[in-house]
This record gives C-alpha cells, sequence and structure tokens, in this order.
C-alpha cells in the first residue's frame, strides 16, 4: 500500500510539472465522467390541502451519481461551447419527518459558454455560463402519498461552471468541476398543483477529456 501511494504521488507530481496545451479556435474535446447531482437541503413546500392531507411539511430530494459524457467546440482560442448530456438521474423525494413519499428521474442536459484560462502551468482553470433544461419523467408514488399520480414538470433556468483540467499528454486531462443549475419544478398531484420543488443542485465529480 505505501509503495502504491508513493508511485501514485509520483504520477502527480509529475503530471503538475508538465505545461497544459491551449485550446485552439477548431479544436473538439470529449469527456467522460461521473458526477454527484447534490440538490438544495430545503425543496419548498407542498400543500395537499386539495387532496384532503393538508400543508406538509418541506420536502427534501435526494442525491444521485451517474456517468456525464461533454462535447465541447472552441469557436476561438480557449472560448468554447459545450454540451453536458447524462444517463437519467434518479431522486428519492422526502417530507421532512413523514419519510420517503415518491421518487423521480431526470434528464439535465445543459449548453454553457467556457473560457478556459491557458497557461504555462499543468492546470487550466476555467469558467462558463449556460443554460439548462430538466425534463422530468417516470414519477412514483409512496407512503403518504402512495396510490397518487405524481407529476413534476420541465424546467429551464441558468447554470453555472467551474472547474480545472490536469493534463496528463499533450491531448488528454484529467478534469475536476463543479455546477450549479436553476431547477425549479411545479408539483402536481392527481392533476392539482400542490407547489413547486425547488431544486437547484450543485453537481460536481470527475471525467477524462480527450482533445480532437
Amino acid at each position: 500500500m505505501k509503495r502504491t501511494s508513493t508511485l501514485l504521488l509520483a504520477a502527480l507530481a509529475a503530471a503538475i510539472a508538465m505545461p497544459a496545451a491551449a485550446q485552439s479556435k477548431g479544436d473538439w474535446t470529449l469527456g467522460v465522467g461521473v458526477h454527484n447531482v447534490d440538490p438544495r437541503s430545503d425543496n419548498g413546500s407542498l400543500d395537499a390541502t386539495a387532496l384532503g392531507l393538508g400543508p406538509l411539511p418541506p420536502t427534501e430530494v435526494g442525491n444521485s451519481v451517474r456517468p456525464t459524457i461533454t462535447a465541447e467546440y472552441f469557436i476561438a482560442d480557449n472560448l468554447g461551447i459545450e454540451v453536458l448530456a447524462a444517463l437519467p438521474f434518479q431522486h428519492d423525494i422526502e417530507v421532512r419527518g413523514v419519510g420517503k413519499v415518491g421518487s423521480t428521474k431526470h434528464l439535465p442536459p445543459v449548453v454553457s459558454l467556457q473560457y478556459h484560462f491557458a497557461n504555462a502551468s499543468k492546470a487550466t482553470p476555467f469558467v462558463g455560463l449556460g443554460v439548462n433544461y430538466t425534463t422530468f419523467f417516470s414519477e412514483d408514488t409512496t407512503g403518504a402519498l402512495s396510490g397518487t399520480d405524481l407529476k413534476l414538470g420541465d424546467s429551464w433556468g441558468l447554470a453555472a461552471h467551474v472547474g480545472v483540467d490536469f493534463a496528463i499528454s499533450e491531448r488528454s486531462a484529467i478534469r475536476v468541476d463543479a455546477r450549479w443549475a436553476d431547477i425549479d419544478s411545479d408539483v402536481e398531484v392527481n392533476g392539482v398543483k400542490v407547489g413547486t420543488a425547488n431544486i437547484d443542485p450543485r453537481v460536481y465529480g470527475v471525467a477524462w477529456v480527450v482533445k480532437f
């Protein structure tokens, strides 16, 4: 174990010492990774009075980890347009003090304009701002809402992106990044709107990025 740790530290030190390759106009990058969608801790309250349940305590939407893929095209040196896609994320929906009341899946494609701060080091930081579209599907209910028809409306919102690419060769890098997305979904139960879920997640993870 000690030998393995020493080798890993040596490899990391060597990688950091290598200069990163700049992204030029016309370049493409493809990234494959894994990310965790971590919704804000308080996702709003639902008013189920029309269903005979009355106002409910605050809802909480659980985390979800899934593989992700990105593609970025550089429209100018160090300036690119990136598209994020992923396998469907699945989240449990809980009501505080009541327990799990349902679950849902969603797809969160994001389009961002990103600037990469090319420099003489191995590490290339970047920032991005874009638009997120989230579509929800496969909603299910249990517990207090068991047997009801749950529907979460689709959402449009702003998205922000920050990260660092650590070059491991001229054309590949390990990316560590974080995102934030504005996701607000209207919640309907049996066709009746019972509130809005303010999900607004942080999304963070790692990826392997290759330049073409």
